[in-house]
């Protein structure tokens, strides 16, 4: 059970779950929890998107309410939408408590809204991240050798410019700490040249179908990121079958930017947590915060800012979208 001791702050902001489930992985914002056997008769992982939000590697004490229900309302329609025109299948099998076993009508009530039940999957531990603008840490990398991840861009760009094509940037996935850019070459000594070759068709086509679609809505998808895993079997043993996995093409895992704000040489406002880290680089300078943990209390108007650039976005990207 969650209550006010246990994980919910309020009547809508959950900071942190604990269901009597087992295999609980916490994350920065997502607790993760197994199940025997989901909806589709295999084994499952339970995903729930708390209200916890992260800056520079630091969860912060403050909750955002709602934002773990806008990224799964965002995550499963983008599912829903991938899936009219498949390019590589997904995990998610069901949005709907009821089908959590074990669990009474109070956490049911609590994480309506703000559940995944996935396939349970061995995740290919490489971030699969796709560029169409030169920003972040693209941009960095750009200034300090002209190239991001092994892949040569043209001299002489602007911050936040449209790059020629999209282009494929893997990462490796930090349990703790930053995510590092790597080249296609040592994605491939991690997962292996054939997974990679896959991985990075599939995330270059989500990409640009997903990029069109918000330019439709009047929205730039800067940047964005995949995590793909490989079907356990009902032994817990993988299979050939990769799939999507995990969130998809949220606000906490893109990069949206408002088109008619955009242009080339600098970045415009993002529709992300982007607000809280000018809060906290204001910390900084002021010497009233180092980024280490713990981080500071969230005032009331960045906690709003903050919930209403997720929902502009959702509501944005899916007109009618129920967020609340």
């Amino acid at each position: 059970m969650s209550d006010a001791s246990s994980g919910t702050l309020g009547p809508s902001a959950v900071m942190q779950t604990d269901l009597p489930l087992p295999g609980l992985r916490r994350g920065k914002v997502r607790d993760v929890y197994q199940l025997d056997r989901g909806p589709h008769g295999g084994p499952a992982v339970l995903i729930v998107a708390t209200d916890r939000l992260s800056a520079f590697d630091v969860v912060m004490p403050t909750p955002v309410p709602g934002k773990g229900r806008i990224l799964t309302r965002v995550a499963t329609a983008w599912f829903e939408r991938l899936r009219q025109s498949p390019i590589i299948g997904d995990h998610l099998v069901s949005t709907d408590p009821a089908d959590i076993p074990g669990l009474g009508p109070q956490d049911r009530t609590m994480l309506s809204g703000r559940v995944m039940i996935g396939r349970a999957c061995r995740i290919v531990p490489v971030e699969c991240v796709v560029r169409g603008y030169l920003a972040g840490s693209g941009w960095n990398d750009y200034l300090a050798g002209g190239s991001v991840c092994g892949v040569a861009l043209p001299p002489g760009l602007p911050r936040a410019a449209r790059l020629p094509e999209p282009i494929f940037t893997p990462a490796t996935k930090a349990e703790e700490g930053h995510d590092e850019n790597i080249d296609y070459a040592t994605a491939c000594g991690i997962a292996g040249e054939p997974v990679m070759r896959r991985l990075r068709e599939a995330s270059l086509a989500i990409y640009q179908r997903a990029a069109a679609h918000a330019e439709a809505a009047g929205l730039i998808l800067a940047d964005t990121k995949f995590e793909f895993g490989h079907v356990l079997d009902e032994d817990g043993r993988p299979t050939e079958q990769i799939v999507l996995c995990d969130e998809v093409l949220t606000p906490d895992s893109s990069r949206y930017w408002p088109r008619d704000a955009w242009s080339p040489g600098a970045e415009p406002p993002s529709f992300d947590k982007q607000f809280v880290r000018n809060h906290l680089l204001q910390l900084v300078a002021e010497g009233r915060w180092d980024k280490q943990p713990p981080g500071p209390e969230l005032p009331a108007e960045v906690i709003q800012g903050t919930l209403e650039r997720y929902r502009e976005a959702a509501e944005r990207l899916f007109p009618g979208l129920s967020v609340d």
